[in-house]
C-alpha cells in the first residue's frame, strides 16, 4: 500500500480507511489477529479486511456494514492525528497551483507539523519529485518519518530536525518551491532563497496574523523575490433543499378584471370567481447556504525569486 500508488488487495500492515459516513469515518492499521470496534459492531481484521479489495462493503458483528477505502492525501487530512494545526484541503489546493508544482519538481517545507500538506505534496511531485520537510519538534519530526515509511512514500521525501531559521533546508539552488509554516517566516527567508533553485523559484508562507504577513513580505522584498502577493481562501458550502415557493397570479385574471372594466372595490364584484383565486406551490431544488460558515485559517503570502 502506498498513498501514491493505488494498490487493489487490503494486506497485512496496511493503513485503510474505516467509512461509516460522510461525517464518520477512521484510519486503521490492517494487522493479523486484530479486531476493531465501531458502534455497527466488530471488524476482524484477518477474516474480514485482509485479502479483500479496497472499497468492499464489510459487515460488521452486529450486522451493520462499513466500506474500507484505500487511503488519499484528501482522506488523510481528513483523519489524521493531529499534533499540530493542520493545512485543509482549500488551502493545500491552492499552495499546490500557485506554486506550479508538478511530477518531479522538488520542494522544500517547514514545519512538518503532522503531515497533512506534506502528504499531498508528495503524491503531487511523484515518482520523480522529492520533498524535504524540516521540523523543529524532536518528537514530532520521528512520528512523520515513521508515518511516511509506513505509507510507503519514504523514498519520496527527506525529514530533517532542526531550526530552520537558523539552519536553513540542509539543500543548495535545487527546489522549485518553498513552503514556509513557522511562526516568524521572515527570519526564514534568506535561507528559503538560498535553497530555491537559480532563477524561477517560487515560496509561499502561511501566517495566521497579519502582521505576519507585513513582517514576511517586508523581508521578500530585502530578499529580491518580486511577484509578492497575499490571499485568504474561504469556503463557502451549500446544502440542496426541496423548496415549495407560492406561484404568483400574475396571469390572465388582471388582464381580465382590467379588459371588461371589473372593479374589485364594487361590492357587487366581491363574490366573483376572480376574488376568490387561490395559489397554488411548486416545489424545486435550491442550493442553500449553510448559516456558519469556516472562517478564516490563515493567509497566504507567494512571491517569485527573480
Amino acid at each position: 500500500m502506498s498513498f501514491v500508488e493505488y494498490g487493489d488487495m487490503i494486506k497485512d500492515g496496511d493503513t485503510a480507511i474505516v467509512f461509516l459516513g460522510h461525517e464518520s469515518m477512521f484510519p486503521v492499521k490492517v494487522q493479523h489477529g486484530t479486531v476493531t470496534q465501531t458502534k455497527y459492531g466488530v471488524i476482524r481484521h484477518s477474516t474480514d479486511l485482509i485479502g479483500k479489495k479496497y472499497g468492499s462493503k464489510v459487515t460488521c458483528s452486529k450486522g451493520g456494514w462499513v466500506f474500507i477505502l484505500h487511503p488519499t492525501p484528501e482522506l488523510w487530512t481528513m483523519n489524521l492525528p493531529h499534533r499540530t494545526q493542520i493545512l485543509y484541503s482549500t488551502d493545500i489546493s491552492i499552495i499546490t497551483m500557485m506554486l506550479e508544482l508538478k511530477p518531479g519538481s522538488i520542494v522544500c517545507e517547514s514545519g512538518t507539523g503532522s503531515g497533512s500538506l506534506s502528504h499531498a505534496l508528495i503524491r503531487t511531485v511523484a515518482p520523480t519529485g522529492h520533498l524535504y520537510t524540516v521540523e523543529f519538534h524532536q518528537q514530532r519530526a520521528e512520528k512523520a518519518q515513521e508515518e511516511f515509511r509506513e505509507h510507503g512514500v519514504e523514498h519520496l521525501v527527506t525529514v530533517t530536525n532542526q531550526d530552520v531559521c537558523k539552519n536553513g533546508f540542509g539543500v543548495s539552488n535545487i527546489a522549485d518551491a518553498v513552503f514556509l509554516d513557522i511562526p516568524s517566516p521572515w527570519e526564514a527567508i534568506g535561507h528559503a532563497k538560498s535553497a530555491l533553485k537559480a532563477e524561477g523559484g517560487r515560496i509561499c508562507s502561511f501566517s495566521p496574523c497579519i502582521e505576519q504577513v507585513q513582517r514576511t513580505c517586508l523581508a521578500m522584498e530585502e530578499y529580491g523575490f518580486t511577484e509578492i502577493n497575499t490571499l485568504e481562501i474561504l469556503l463557502r458550502v451549500y446544502n440542496v433543499r426541496t423548496i415549495s415557493l407560492q406561484i404568483p397570479d400574475l396571469g390572465n385574471a388582471a388582464e381580465d378584471n382590467s379588459s371588461a372594466g371589473f372593479d374589485s372595490s364594487d361590492p357587487s364584484n366581491q363574490g366573483s370567481p376572480c376574488s376568490n383565486l387561490q395559489q397554488g406551490t411548486v416545489q424545486f431544488k435550491s442550493g442553500v447556504p449553510l448559516r456558519e460558515m469556516v472562517g478564516h485559517t490563515g493567509y497566504l503570502t507567494f512571491a517569485t525569486k527573480s
